[in-house]
């Protein structure tokens, strides 16, 4: 069980964290989730929205992140 609680933990920081930065890109007007590659459809009461170019990068960007954490283990 202390092996989950810890993992718990950890997601936690890390999703405050990923908020936390969330909040500062938009205040200083970065456009994570506005990309030229995300697919919005407007319609009279919907909106549809598919950010596939703001995926690919913060997949690219864990990955890249993930990959130099292992080769320091």
């Amino acid at each position: 069980m202390d092996q989950v609680g810890k993992l718990l933990v950890m997601f936690g920081i890390i999703l405050v964290t990923i908020g936390g930065l969330m909040i500062l890109f938009g205040k200083f007007n970065i456009p994570i989730g506005r990309l030229p590659g995300d697919i919005i459809i407007r319609k009279k009461n919907v909106v549809v929205y598919f950010p596939l170019l703001t995926s690919l990068i913060v997949s690219a960007l864990i990955t890249l992140i993930l990959f130099v954490i292992s080769k320091f283990k």
